[in-house]
């Protein structure tokens, strides 16, 4: 086969990753430790054979048949026609070591191996071949020198036949991994970690792919029913569309008129202030005034429930029942520590993409960044995300909670030099009264009013008050009073 041939890995996201596959007639490694999916990924590799009609063979030294049908049924696979050869079973060691007292028993067992895998593969004549894993050839071989030569003799094998061949690797001997890995024309590394709370976490990297214009990086998957689901890193500039320049409308004219207009399409709003100034609120506004001019808006709830989204936005006259069921209007709760960021942004595009999503509302960031505490680098996922987002010409709404109520507001993170347009919400104390105030504080695209404005919610919606003129210091809470003529 040329070099430019390809083979598909049956991981249609992977497949892309590699730019088209995995190099056909190779020796190719896949590392991982217990539990990361070297199994599963396996054999997807070899049902994908399957289905295209090819020849296949599956070599187990720790696993029976019984086993790989287990993990197979658990993901709906039927592999009752998969060729499994258990070298467990067809090697017997120790009555061939018992029997020869010339050699080592090692070497004994280990040639008795390598001349059992060779009959198979003579009489299967596959094209594909997963073997799973090293762990027992590199103990059978016990010096450095004789596996590493026993690898390349297999390696020349496969390549003489016109074999694709995955190679599993446990990583139980770190010493073996370089040897490994400057043996193979492709390494594919399976990790899968285990946060201080939530679920585990996995992510894969291919690691060297020789003569392939591969992604790199890590990309984050799951292991689910019907195999391994991955979530390619996203990189913003591979996603422009034109998209026409457009205001955005709130449904409200005195906010729309604070914000010289509107929001524009491709921007991205962040609408900060502390818990219960209706921060949220807003932010519906805007997906529900989107979802009745026939657009598409998502809404992704980290800190609230379906239930508790639905009320807020009945109690404020919104149709949401009606948006919800047309389909213009969709609400994803976001469990916290069970979602990577890798997913977050992959649910993301498929609502753009797929969707048509024109209005995105993360609510909140607070619980975007609880949701994943261990996760290094996140602002800079979130800014790749938005860089996506305003590049499709979407609108992104972000809210971010302030500690405290009133007075002095610390912030969990700073996200304002991300956002193109910055609303504030506040509440301060007149008269015997806590209000609420709203004032627009950035706008990257364009003029915008200064005023701050009192801020209120009932059965007809989000209202904008007439701008609080006669008072000074709103923002610190307790503002002061100017009499006529002062």
């Amino acid at each position: 086969m040329g070099s430019a041939a390809r083979i598909s890995t049956g991981v249609e996201r992977l497949d892309h990753i590699l730019g088209g596959g995995l190099p056909a007639a190779r020796f190719h490694l896949v590392q991982g430790n217990p539990g990361s999916g070297k199994t599963t990924l396996g054999l997807q590799f070899l049902i994908e054979g399957l289905r295209r009609g090819e020849s296949v063979l599956y070599v187990t030294l720790s696993e029976t048949r019984e086993e790989l049908q287990a993990v197979a049924e658990s993901h709906g696979w039927d592999v009752s026609n998969l060729p499994v050869f258990e070298l467990a079973a067809g090697v017997q060691y120790l009555s061939l070591a018992e029997q020869n007292t010339l050699f080592e028993p090692s070497e004994v067992e280990l040639a008795e191996v390598t001349r059992a895998l060779l009959e198979e593969f003579e009489r299967v004549k596959p094209r594909r071949v997963v073997f799973d894993s090293l762990s027992e050839m590199r103990l059978l071989a016990q010096s450095t020198l004789r596996y590493r030569r026993q690898l390349l003799a297999l390696k020349q094998h496969f390549s003489e036949r016109g074999t694709t061949v995955l190679m599993a690797d446990d990583r139980t001997s770190e010493e073996g991994d370089l040897q490994l890995q400057s043996l193979a024309h492709g390494v594919i590394s399976l990790e899968q970690l285990s946060p201080l709370y939530g679920a585990e976490r996995r992510r894969l990297r291919v690691v060297k792919m020789r003569g392939v214009d591969f992604r790199g990086g890590y990309h984050d998957f799951r292991i689910e029913r019907g195999g391994l689901r991955i979530f390619e890193r996203m990189v913003a500039a591979e996603h422009h569309e034109p998209f026409a320049p457009e205001v955005v409308k709130s449904g409200v004219s005195e906010l729309d008129a604070l914000l010289g207009g509107g929001l524009d399409r491709g921007t991205s709003a962040l609408i900060i202030g502390p818990a219960g100034s209706g921060k949220s609120v807003v932010s519906m506004q805007y997906a529900c005034a989107a979802a009745l001019r026939d657009e598409t808006a998502c809404i992704y709830a980290f800190d609230e429930g379906l239930h508790t989204v639905r009320v807020r936005a009945k109690a404020m006259g919104q149709p949401i029942d009606e948006l919800l069921a047309k389909g213009n209007l969709r609400i994803q709760q976001i469990d916290p520590a069970e979602m990577s960021p890798g997913e977050l942004a992959d649910t993301v595009r498929n609502d753009v993409e797929a969707r048509g999503a024109r209005v995105v509302v993360i609510d909140s960031l607070n619980g975007y960044l609880a949701a994943m505490p261990e996760e290094n680098f996140l602002i800079i996922q979130l800014h790749e995300l938005l860089s996506y987002l305003r590049q499709r010409g979407v609108l992104v709404i972000l809210v971010v909670a302030q500690a405290g109520l009133i007075g002095q507001m610390n912030s969990p993170v700073d996200v304002s030099y991300l956002a193109d347009t910055v609303l504030m919400l506040r509440f301060f104390e007149i008269r015997g009264e806590v209000r609420k105030a709203l004032s627009v504080l950035k706008r990257r695209s364009g003029v915008h009013a200064t005023d701050i404005r009192e801020l209120t919610m009932d059965g007809h919606g989000v209202r904008i008050g007439s701008k609080l003129a006669n008072l000074h210091g709103v923002f610190t809470g307790v503002p002061r009073i100017f009499e006529d003529g002062e």
